[in-house]
């Protein structure tokens, strides 16, 4: 609720100190495949290993299953209120302050997070004794290119897409038709030269059984890939004609991702077998080498480095809009929700968003702010589907089937996710209910 005397922008017909919107088609599905490709490919294909082994592309096709679930409901929820702010404007308007508000504290707090694994990706690929300071570098210099627009964080973000995508292909290839570890399926096997590459599953064969638990933490743990789409969403306030845009940039993002997933994923099995894959610190460069392709190595390490920028550069985007939208509200310092008069930007969220993500690089652990940041997305869009359930036919509701399977995933994939993860997401909803509580009991 905001303070008294105050209306709503919902009730004045207008936001107040609105953002241009100055992003198209092509400007969305680019900010969003920053998001995911960045963060996925080269972060979640080892922990998902390790938990679904051989099934590793079972766990792939559930993740994608709730993401389209959770990305159906965010788009025709964002057409219909294209403000900044995600699932926390949904929630607010769909189901109540408290909801909304739940929304947006688990998705600032566990992305912020997500921002710090991603800036410390990047400093350990490029200099790893020096991982910190990079990090940090990388966080300064993308906050300030955000201050200064948009549409140029935009532009960045597509050159970014587009050389990630370029390195990918190339791994691609190598894991079609590289030296084989393994059989599985329709791969052909060519058997290991070094010792260390065999396991004790016998070769050329699966597992008979299904590790139905392992399966679902391991697409929890995916999930986190296919995240970036909420940052199309959160951009809503910056789109042009959102209710056409949004649906068709969140639909051509998550399609793109999935085949790039996919694919890498396979490449990944038949080179490398499920056991390397589990622990292997850089998975694709593993790839590349066990291959017959090392040449490769240093692009592919060039290409994460830059991966990881392009996944900082659209969490930072994102996690701002959401603090300003929360500002708004008064969920946050109202300090937090001016706009910059001249480049239209929110420019103290996103200084703000900047200085808590430097703050969290001197504690942040990369494994573990997957599973964190997992469990507050998954939790995040639970509430996504329970307001897009809400929806009428007029007003764009996606069939019911859609909000119901993506809520019960949701819910499904939070709880089967690493205990401490659990643990450490619970603690901070805990944290924000009682800051919620008390700041109105205050009103």
């Amino acid at each position: 609720m905001r303070q008294s005397g105050a209306r709503s922008a919902e009730e004045a017909g207008a936001l107040p100190e609105e953002l241009a919107r100055r992003l198209g088609t092509t400007d969305a599905v680019v900010v969003g495949l920053s998001a995911m490709i960045g963060a996925g490919v080269f972060a979640a294909l080892a922990p998902a290993a390790e938990a679904a082994g051989y099934w590793l592309l079972a766990s792939l096709a559930v993740a994608a299953v709730v993401a389209y679930c959770n990305a159906t409901s965010s788009a025709r929820l964002a057409a219909r209120y294209p403000e900044s702010g995600g699932t926390y404007v949904y929630g607010r308007r769909r189901l109540g302050p408290l909801w909304g508000y739940l929304a947006g504290w688990g998705f600032t707090v566990g992305k912020t997070a997500s921002c710090a694994a991603m800036a410390l990706t990047f400093g350990a690929y490029v200099a790893p004794g020096l991982a910190r300071p990079l990090a940090i570098a990388a966080v300064v210099a993308l906050t300030v290119l955000n201050l200064y627009g948009v549409r140029r964080s935009a532009w960045v973000a597509k050159m970014i897409v587009a050389f990630v995508l370029a390195v990918l292909a190339a791994v691609i290839v190598v894991g079609f038709t590289g030296d084989s570890t393994v059989t599985f399926g329709w791969f052909a096997h060519t058997p290991p030269a070094e010792p260390f590459l065999t396991t004790s599953l016998a070769i050329g064969t699966a597992p008979a059984g299904v590790d139905a638990w392992g399966v679902l933490q391991a697409a929890g743990l995916l999930f986190f890939a296919f995240a970036g789409y909420a940052r199309i969403a959160t951009l809503g306030e910056e789109v042009r004609d959102p209710a056409r845009t949004i649906p068709r940039a969140v639909s051509i993002a998550l399609g793109i991702t999935l085949v790039v997933y996919a694919l890498v994923a396979m490449g990944a099995l038949r080179v490398l077998q499920p056991e390397l894959l589990a622990r292997s610190a850089a998975p694709l460069i593993d790839l590349v080498n066990e291959g017959g392709a090392g040449w490769l190595a240093p692009v592919v390490g060039a290409g994460a480095a830059v991966a990881a920028l392009g996944a900082l550069l659209a969490l930072l985007l994102g996690v701002s809009r959401t603090v300003l939208a929360m500002a708004r509200e008064r969920d946050l310092p109202g300090v937090l929700a001016a706009v910059d008069p001249v480049r239209q930007t929110p420019r103290r969220a996103e200084a703000a968003v900047g200085v808590a993500v430097i703050v969290l690089l001197l504690v942040a652990d990369l494994r573990g702010a997957i599973g964190f940041s997992s469990f507050g997305v998954l939790v995040y869009y639970a509430i996504a589907n329970a307001c897009a359930f809400t929806l009428t036919r007029e007003e764009g509701a996606p069939p019911k089937v859609v909000p119901v399977l993506g809520l019960g995933l949701c819910l499904v994939l939070a709880a089967t996710l690493p205990a401490a993860s659990v643990l450490a997401g619970l603690a901070v909803f805990a944290v924000g209910l009682v800051i919620w509580l008390a700041r109105h009991r205050s009103r």
